[in-house]
């Protein structure tokens, strides 16, 4: 057989295999997730109550000027015509010029992206790494009906923080840390940008990684009862082996499929918290759109951290597959 004929050979295999088939479903969930965020972020504004012209030239700002505006903005232009080029500016890179600072809006965002994604990025990776030895912890030490006040503490008090909405929290934090303690800024600071996102990391983490731990408790009291566990106890294996090695690989799947979920909802959060402690990314700006009517800039705010969330979703369940393969077959049934 020749050369070419076996490239073909493999082309078509890989074609036909169940990791292109998944891959391809993944992308064309992003690309129906993406098209139903502009259909979302157009129509939806248009509910926002007020005249977005009237805002840009001022309340005192006589008719005709108030026209003018509106007519540059292109807000007097039918509404299907609005939403096609609209479309067409998305598809393009161009999501408009914000109404406040005359500036690109997709160039705007970029410039505060970094603060959004950074909290955002570094959130979730101290989520994970507390919440899932935290829950293995508490589970291995409360195996068996072991230590009952341990484990209903630790169900108390995660139910409690869970309770807490983030922005109560990130309130509590400036007030213990910044106010009574002062050891730590109660806002951003640029020149201490590492130490000015302590206590908003804080106040994004703590509700997740309380629910992820909580899900690790109880999926590892499961795992531990199956037969495969009680074999590798029966053989002796180390207390490292046991629980890393057999127990940790089959918690991350279920773990990581409603956790997904979860860490999806830290971007929101960090957009939130942002605003508490005055950080100059991206959910500061959203608010002050809002105030001010800033059409395009909301639009490709929520754009743009939706697309994001669809993408950490996307490499969610990407990492599920390579961790657990029976995943593949499902999707084939």
């Amino acid at each position: 057989m020749s050369g070419a004929n076996v490239l073909a050979d493999r082309k078509l295999a890989w074609v036909n295999s169940p990791w292109s088939l998944f891959l391809a479903r993944r992308i064309a969930g992003v690309i129906l997730g993406v098209m139903g965020l502009v259909l979302i972020t157009f129509f939806l504004i248009q509910l926002i109550p007020g005249d977005p012209a009237l805002a840009v030239a001022g309340d005192d700002a006589p008719p005709e000027v108030v026209e003018q505006v509106r007519h540059r903005l292109g807000l007097d232009q039918p509404l299907p015509t609005q939403f096609i080029d609209y479309v067409r500016g998305v598809l393009t890179g161009d999501f408009g010029e914000s109404f406040r600072y005359n500036t690109p809006v997709l160039d705007f965002l970029l410039i505060r992206l970094p603060y959004t994604a950074s909290l955002a990025a570094t959130g979730i990776v101290v989520c994970l790494s507390v919440a899932v030895p935290l829950g293995l912890a508490i589970a291995v030490l409360t195996r068996n009906g072991r230590r009952r006040m341990l484990d209903f503490a630790f169900g108390a008090i995660t139910g409690f923080l869970t309770a807490i909405p983030g922005y109560v929290k990130a309130t509590i934090l400036i007030v213990i840390f910044a106010i009574w303690l002062s050891v730590l800024p109660p806002s951003f600071v640029r020149n201490e940008p590492v130490v000015s996102m302590i206590l908003p990391l804080a106040a994004m983490v703590i509700g997740p990684i309380c629910v992820i731990s909580r899900i690790i408790r109880r999926e590892a009291a499961d795992v531990f009862e199956q037969d495969y566990m009680r074999t590798a106890r029966g053989w002796r294996v180390s207390s490292s082996t046991l629980y890393l090695r057999y127990a940790l690989p089959n918690l991350l799947t279920t773990t990581l499929t409603v956790g997904a979920m979860i860490l999806t909802s830290m971007i929101g959060s960090a957009v939130i918290i942002e605003t508490v402690f005055a950080i100059p990314g991206i959910g500061s700006e959203v608010i002050a759109a809002i105030a001010n009517r800033d059409y395009p800039l909301i639009q490709g705010a929520v754009l743009l951290v939706g697309t994001i969330a669809l993408l950490l979703h996307a490499m969610v369940d990407i990492l599920l597959a390579s961790l657990d393969p029976r995943i593949l077959g499902r999707h084939n049934d």
